[in-house]
């Protein structure tokens, strides 16, 4: 069972984690431009493979595996929705001049969003176990590195400075430790349906690769069969199942091993010692 501490740890690990990529902006366009070409597909790859190889499996053996199909669904309708509204803010709102431009404003808070929304991902994983909480943080972490890199650049297109920059992506990445706190401590104490929330999660992870990740790469594939970041989206997906199984396993084996069970008979062997005692 999972710890408070752990998902404190590991979702700043996750929030936190995710700025080396616009830090590398900061240091170097170059680099940074570098990391987002390979970094993006491999986030799409980890995204997917945690998705399918963890989140619905774990779903599966929930025994919820119905409401979990049902809520991938529903997460991927909700974030095209989500995204479709902020096509629209985009158009009815031009760029206009930097004091009134409102574009700031919503990177801000689309992004403190993001980062709530990746919170609630890591509770959820946390929820279920360990492991799967840890599978879930790689995959948000190798999602954001990149996404922030965007974040950055933009806001800093449209006149922040370097130092205003970094500290409002600080303050925006805690919104993912914030909500990862929340949603666990909820979930410990009110009954949620587990199925529920790793399928929403699920919908969210498959959207952002196949609706937003994915075409990029056959744009920038467009006149070859497959070229290095069709690689990078496999080579992640291999490695986050990779990570997967193995974490999963090694819970598995030391669960099933010869010294639990040994200490399982002892307690077992004592509790009917102390039994007979009284039955004498």
């Amino acid at each position: 069972m999972a710890t408070l501490w752990q998902v404190i740890f590991f979702s700043l690990v996750g929030g936190i984690f995710s700025l080396v990529g616009g830090m590398l902006l900061i240091a170097s366009k170059k680099r940074a431009s570098l990391l987002t070409t390979y970094a993006t597909p491999f986030a799409a790859g980890a995204l997917i493979a945690a998705a399918f190889v963890d989140l619905l499996p774990e779903a599966a053996h929930e025994g919820d595996i119905d409401t979990a199909l049902s809520f991938t669904m529903i997460g991927i309708l909700t974030f095209f929705i989500l995204e479709r509204f902020i096509h629209w803010f985009h158009h009815h709102h031009p760029h206009q001049d930097q004091h009134t431009d409102p574009t700031v404003a919503l990177v801000i808070i689309g992004d403190s969003l993001h980062n709530f929304i990746d919170g609630i991902a890591i509770a959820a994983g946390f929820l279920v176990s360990p492991e799967t909480g840890v599978v879930v943080t790689l995959a948000v972490a190798t999602h954001e590195i990149p996404q922030e890199i965007g974040d950055f650049g933009l806001l800093l297109h449209k006149g922040l400075s370097r130092t205003k920059v970094v500290w409002v992506n600080i303050l925006s990445a805690l919104a993912t430790t914030i909500a990862a706190v929340v949603f666990f401590q909820l979930g410990q104490s009110v009954e949620v349906s587990l199925g529920a929330v790793l399928g929403l999660v699920a919908g969210f992870f498959i959207y952002i690769a196949v609706s937003d990740i994915i075409p990029e790469i056959h744009s920038g594939e467009d006149r070859k069969v497959a070229g290095w970041q069709s690689l990078m989206l496999i080579i992640g997906a291999i490695i986050v199942s990779i990570i997967t199984i193995n974490l999963h396993g090694i819970i598995d084996n030391s669960s099933n091993s010869p010294d639990s069970d040994h200490a399982i008979r002892l307690q077992h062997d004592s509790k009917s010692m102390f039994l007979a005692d009284l039955d004498y």
